[in-house]
């Protein structure tokens, strides 16, 4: 492998990469449990089938020999795994809903803004500092992070 700057060459990381990739796809169920084990540090779920195990290792050898995911990605990827939503990450169609001071405020995404009382908002956090008078954020208030109510 050739070093550039201390840092190893993409080019060169993937040179052998098949080979291992075939080597991962011969293994039976013990072999896959013996490299995850290796891989991630724990046994796999039981309940994971051979196909399944091999496809995820070979993507962890990927990752490892080029690269994982971006930073962003990651982030989102790692909000998601443990139910949370990305901020913000309501679809047009969606309707939001909240209760604040005993009035329940309907909020409709659109593909260009967020509808409410018939009056299109540019964001949520704007339509939050109208219903409570305060500097909110507009996805924590209407419950699309991990802080719901606090």
């Amino acid at each position: 492998m050739i070093m550039e700057s201390g840092k190893t060459n993409r080019r060169d990381s993937a040179d052998g990469l098949s080979g291992h990739i075939t080597a991962l796809e011969a293994l039976d169920r013990a072999g896959c449990c013996t490299r995850w084990r290796a891989a991630f540090g724990n046994a796999p779920p039981k309940h994971l089938s051979v196909a399944f195990m091999r496809d995820v290792l070979i993507w962890q050898l990927q990752c490892e020999k080029l690269g994982g995911l971006p930073p962003d990605v990651d982030r989102t990827l790692r909000r998601i795994a443990t139910g949370r939503q990305a901020a913000g990450a309501a679809s047009p169609g969606t309707l939001l809903i909240r209760e604040w001071n005993g009035r329940t405020y309907q909020v409709e995404v659109t593909e260009t803004g967020y509808v409410m009382d018939g009056r299109t908002w540019r964001s949520l956090s704007a339509i939050a500092r109208h219903i409570t008078g305060a500097h909110w954020s507009g996805p924590r208030f209407f419950g699309l992070n991990a802080k719901v109510g606090t």
